[in-house]
């Protein structure tokens, strides 16, 4: 068994949505993951698993919380070799970017080179993004809340879903990744 990252899109965002972290929880052990923790309410859960059985967990949580909650909720799900891989590949952080103007959107799979080659690198000026694997990483000055580096712009361009996350976030999730207690 290994340790693997469910990263939900959209829950517990301004009041919307709401997935409690208690039920969260007990839809991944019901679903057969082991080690079940959660950060806050963030939609953010880790649990350990085969990589086979962490693909049906996965697909279960976006089950139950449609069944239970009536939301459909995208899932993310990514190893924590994976996330590890996502931070020590960012492109900005090598540059010096501030940590507080970094964010990371993390793709269901990998896009095709000519769909990231149809990107547009000026949408959204100062802001900058690299696609690297599963990973867009956006160094965003003035935050991400006004820009136009979206999840639906993405997720359209690249014919993928994505789910992001600001890199204290993606930090804090490595950290119990590397200290499962």
């Amino acid at each position: 068994m290994s340790t693997h990252v469910a990263l939900l899109r959209g829950i517990n965002l301004g009041g919307k949505n709401m997935v409690p972290m208690a039920e969260l929880r007990g839809y991944v052990e019901r679903a057969g993951g082991a080690n079940v923790r959660s950060v806050v309410q963030s939609g953010n859960v880790l649990f350990d698993a085969s990589p086979t059985d962490a693909v049906t967990i996965g697909a279960a949580i976006t089950t139950r919380i449609r069944e239970q909650l009536g939301l459909t909720v995208p899932v993310v799900l990514l190893s924590a070799d994976e996330l590890r891989a996502i931070v020590l590949g960012n492109p900005f952080l090598t540059e010096g970017a501030p940590e507080k103007e970094l964010h990371v959107m993390v793709l269901s799979g990998v896009p095709t080179p000519e769909r990231v080659a149809k990107l547009d690198p000026d949408r959204s000026p100062p802001d900058r993004f690299a696609v690297v694997d599963r990973a867009i990483y956006i160094h965003a000055p003035n935050g991400v809340a006004r820009g136009r580096l979206t999840n639906d712009y993405f997720d359209r361009a690249l014919d993928a879903v994505s789910t992001s996350r600001n890199w204290r976030t993606v930090g804090r999730l490595v950290a119990l990744c590397d200290d499962p207690t």
